[in-house]
């Protein structure tokens, strides 16, 4: 056999055994849980959360347990699998809500709290139930934030597929 032959053999048989092992791997489809360890970032480059070193993150497709723009982000994944997305603020935790900030009387709060910058609670608004944030205090007023902190940011995910779980 030539040299020739033998060189186009040889990769007509790796062609078709990576062919045969594309197509025999699973993909995320709906419905399907995953294990997935991923590293979010924000546009200046700051890391706002990973699961590395921790728990790779479980969830099931279809559930609404994560973000809309993170699990279109993994579905058609492979397992071993690493892609990096940016998902827009639409697609993660929304436009920042100007009407969620506003004042309320210091007198709100119990004698026995005082209201510092940072400090959450639950309130409800017409939307439902939100957590707020005080974002400034002074002798008659605290001012709240019911927007979730990263409204309004679009966020980049590293996500690396650990785990399909069999159905």
């Amino acid at each position: 056999m030539s040299k020739k032959l033998s060189v186009l053999l040889t990769i007509s048989i790796l062609l078709i055994l990576a062919l045969i092992g594309c197509s025999g791997a699973k993909t995320v489809e709906n419905d399907d849980t995953v294990k997935v360890d991923y590293t979010g970032t924000l546009s200046d480059g700051s890391l706002f959360d990973t699961s590395i070193g921790k728990q790779p993150l479980e969830f099931t497709l279809g559930k609404n347990e994560v973000i809309v723009g993170f699990e279109k982000a993994v579905i058609g994944m492979k397992v071993g699998e690493t892609k990096t997305v940016t998902i827009p603020a639409a697609e993660a935790y929304g436009e920042r809500n100007e009407n969620l900030v506003f004042e309320m009387d210091r007198s709100s709060f119990p004698e026995d709290q005082q209201p510092q910058v940072g400090m959450q609670f639950r309130g409800t608004s017409t939307i439902g139930t939100l957590i707020y944030t005080i974002i400034d205090v002074n002798d008659t007023k605290v001012t709240v934030d019911g927007n979730p902190p990263l409204a309004g940011k679009d966020l980049t995910f590293e996500i690396t597929l650990i785990e399909i779980e069999n159905k």
